[in-house]
């Protein structure tokens, strides 16, 4: 059953902080990146099954045809929405990880950005993580169960190496790196950008508990959780350059 978000408005997104999603713009040359961009809202706000192309044409100014002619179904919207999603998470970790040393950096970094997704690239993180169930079965989205299990694979690999390094405990990686994705994946349902808590103290409070829960001394947690240190400075520059990047593409 698709699990609907609160009523509260923490779910809404502002079409005017998407260039792609004023009337009109699906006659742009950008005009795939605008219906991605338009669908993954709908997804985000109402689901899956409640997106539909009368809704994202009557919005962009264009025909249902238009957006059959580039996606052909509503499942190869998804697809490349999620693919999308996934080349980009899985970029900024490969830039995470050539810029710290030593595994419990490392996590620190990947798990201050899992939280940061919330604010800085939350429409997309929400149309993502509500959909998740999607990658069970549909083959549509083959390539992005890869793209999901190279990423796990990520981090996984971090675990390991801090247990060959004598940094982290022993511990089974696989569960391990199972309970990290399922705390962060499903923020999206309690989250609100405007709450009382920011990102930055929840990012923290993440680190901090499952670095303490794996770290043979946990001299360094406070450093490494520290929303104001370098990891989380690293964290926010390398989102913020990759988002900049993102849209000169666009």
């Amino acid at each position: 059953m698709d699990r609907q978000p609160p009523s509260d408005g923490r779910y809404d997104v502002n079409p005017s902080e998407h260039p792609g999603s004023a009337p009109g713009d699906g006659r742009a040359p950008g005009r795939r990146s605008t219906i991605l961009d338009v669908f993954g809202r709908h997804v985000a706000e109402r689901g899956f099954e409640r997106a539909n192309f009368g809704d994202i044409a009557a919005e962009l100014g264009i025909s249902k045809g238009t957006i059959v002619h580039h996606f052909g179904t509503k499942s190869v919207l998804l697809r490349e929405l999620q693919e999308r999603y996934m080349r980009r998470r899985l970029a900024e970790a490969e830039t995470l990880l050539d810029n710290t040393a030593g595994a419990d950096e490392q996590l620190a970094a990947l798990i201050y950005a899992f939280v940061n997704y919330q604010v800085v690239d939350r429409t997309s993180t929400v149309a993502f993580q509500r959909e998740v169930v999607q990658l069970l079965d549909d083959e549509t989205l083959a390539t992005v169960r890869r793209q999901r299990a190279d990423y796990r694979r990520l981090v996984r690999d971090v675990i390991r190496d801090g247990i060959d390094t004598g940094l982290f405990r022993r511990c089974d990686e696989d569960i391990v790196s199972l309970y990290i994705f399922g705390s962060v994946h499903w923020m999206w349902t309690w989250f609100d950008p405007d709450g009382h808590a920011p990102v930055d103290h929840i990012a923290s409070e993440y680190v901090a508990t499952t670095l303490r829960g794996l770290v043979i001394d946990d001299s360094r947690v406070e450093r490494l959780s520290d929303p104001n240190g370098t990891i989380a400075e690293l964290v926010r520059h390398t989102l913020e350059a990759a988002n900049d990047n993102h849209a000169v593409q666009r």
